[in-house]
């Protein structure tokens, strides 16, 4: 690192607190300067003075211990980092972070920062898998909060499952991580349009068509387009996934509805990304209200939707333009076809009949063929992976166009 940069290092109570004495020394020595927040649970089972020595700085644990005159300590310290650390997380203090409650030095801090946080969890397994806990954890990842997954394994209250304070050296990690990724900004300036999930076709007020897209393809692209500095527009068929934190989100349920999104924003985009699986087909004919069920078979005529990708490709001028073909056979020979019949500068492929690959699932392998012939494979990754990999490979194609 060119510069020192400040972690402030927030421990709650639990037995993994002797991890973060480790996290400390491993931070310090990495070239951090780290500040260290203590609860009184904390203390409980580590004292102050072993992260005062491992930091080299005070410990702060009382918000009313104020050790300068001339400052208010937990506003001073919120704005003095660049990146705050809660290690370990209790799902008490994950609780009060996401529900705004401040009754102790940390709390507070935490409310007064505007320095990204860093949460990892350590707790009991059920305590992890508990719906509260995880309404939490998600109400706090909308926030903009990041997490570090506990591992798996024996806990200290005998128990084998998830709970276990990651690794110093993940979290290490982890951090060494986030301040590259605040570097590496290759989208600043860029808009991104990107539209993800399915959408509904209505035959009457109860019964509609649709597919089994979850969204969280587009949504990991959301996520890592806003991350690498883009102005983001996510317009997403209906999901059961909260908006990314940072982006415009705009909720559709048709495919007509999504078209006129798409096309009113297109001319400001700079790369689009169209990973929904929009209906081809919705019923000629709809009820205002429930059909009922009759003698004998039911037919339902079915016009035509309106091919959004197929109209972007007619319209591009300075965008590039990134489609995305979901097969279950001959992969290659259709995704390359859609990509020349549609214009496109991209086309991500993948076998949603292949194991681990398909809809609804958190891991993805794809492979990308570009209009200059240029491929690329992964292997099976996370969907955060693979959307890494899809922008790296869009930004190819963005660089040629701004020299162009």
């Amino acid at each position: 690192m060119t510069e020192k940069k400040k972690v402030l290092l927030c421990v709650t109570g639990g037995i993994a607190v002797f991890k973060a004495a480790g996290l400390t020394s491993q931070l310090r020595q990495s070239g951090y300067e780290v500040k260290v927040m203590m609860t009184r649970s904390a203390m409980e089972f580590v004292t102050p003075l072993t992260f005062q020595t491992l930091s080299r700085n005070h410990v702060y644990h009382d918000t009313f211990d104020e050790k300068d005159p001339s400052g208010v300590a937990h506003i001073d310290l919120a704005d003095w980092a660049d990146l705050v650390v809660v290690a370990p997380a209790t799902a008490n203090s994950i609780g009060k972070l996401a529900n705004g409650i401040a009754d102790d030095m940390i709390s507070t801090t935490l409310l007064a920062t505007t320095a990204p946080v860093m949460i990892a969890p350590a707790m009991n397994v059920h305590m992890y898998e508990h719906p509260a806990v995880y309404a939490n954890m998600e109400r706090l990842a909308k926030y903009g909060c990041r997490f570090i997954e506990p591992g798996e394994g024996l806990l200290a209250c005998g128990y084998v499952g998830k709970g276990r304070l990651a690794e110093p050296e993940e979290i290490l990690e982890s951090i060494h991580h986030f301040f590259k990724e605040q570097s590496y900004k290759p989208l600043k300036g860029k808009h991104v349009l990107i539209t993800a999930g399915p959408t509904r076709e209505y035959v009457d007020p109860v019964r509609f068509f649709t597919n089994r897209s979850s969204g969280k393809m587009g949504y990991a692209l959301a996520e890592k387009a806003y991350e690498q500095g883009a102005d983001v527009t996510l317009i997403s068929g209906p999901t059961n996934l909260n908006a990314p934190y940072g982006v415009d989100f705009i909720q559709v349920e048709s495919a007509e509805e999504m078209y006129k999104e798409v096309m009113e924003r297109y001319n400001r985009a700079d790369l689009v990304i169209k990973s929904a699986a929009v209906a081809d087909y919705r019923p000629k004919v709809t009820y205002d209200s429930k059909m009922k069920k009759q003698d004998g078979n039911l037919s339902i005529d079915m016009d035509r939707t309106k091919d959004i990708l197929l109209e972007l490709g007619k319209q591009k001028e300075h965008q590039v333009l990134v489609g995305f073909a979901a097969e279950t056979d001959d992969v290659t020979r259709y995704a390359k076809g859609k990509l020349e019949k549609k214009n496109l500068d991209m086309i991500v492929a993948n076998n949603v009949a292949q194991t681990g690959s398909g809809f609804e699932g958190d891991t993805n392998q794809v492979h990308i063929f570009g209009r200059d012939g240029h491929e690329y494979e992964s292997s099976l990754l996370s969907k955060k992976e693979v959307a890494e990999i899809v922008l790296r490979e869009s930004a190819r194609y963005m660089k040629g166009s701004d020299e162009g």
